[in-house]
């Protein structure tokens, strides 16, 4: 019988066949959106630094600041599957479209929550420390980004 061998897996007998196993990953838009994530977050201890002088390590953990670890990593992501398998491709219309709805949502919801706390913590600290509210611990304020930061 006459077998049918397609593009994919002409694709992938050529991948088995010229490269041994690695440990490594080679998914390039991956390791691009882990490499991204990683970088901005790094960069935020400088960015808190030159902004207020002092070093915080506990924002490389945190959300919220400049620059934006979502934003990095989404559009990492996008560009690498844009250029692997070029822009016409469905992969990177998800990709996208991904990217667009995690900037509108850091720029828009995240960064109203945060305003928010920051508005909630000062209303808590003005209460008479009898109130049982007073006590409570306070919101996390750095949830969102302007469109700058993004």
């Amino acid at each position: 019988m006459d077998e049918v061998m397609t593009a994919a897996d002409a694709s992938a007998r050529f991948r088995s066949a010229s490269s041994p196993p690695s440990i490594i990953p080679s998914n390039v838009p991956l390791i691009s959106a882990f490499l991204a994530f990683a970088l901005a977050q790094f960069l935020k201890l400088f960015t808190t630094w030159y902004k207020e002088k002092r070093w915080d390590t506990r924002r490389m953990l945190g959300s919220g600041g400049m620059p934006s670890s979502h934003s990095a990593t989404v559009t990492a992501l996008a560009v690498a599957i844009g250029l692997q398998e070029g822009i016409g491709g469905s992969a990177f219309a998800v990709a996208l479209v991904l990217a667009c709805v995690v900037m509108y949502d850091a720029t828009g919801v995240r960064l109203h929550a945060g305003r928010q706390a920051e508005l909630l913590n000062q209303i808590v600290c003005e209460l008479p420390p009898e109130h049982p509210v007073s006590s409570v611990r306070p919101l996390r304020d750095s949830l969102g980004h302007t469109p700058l930061q993004v």
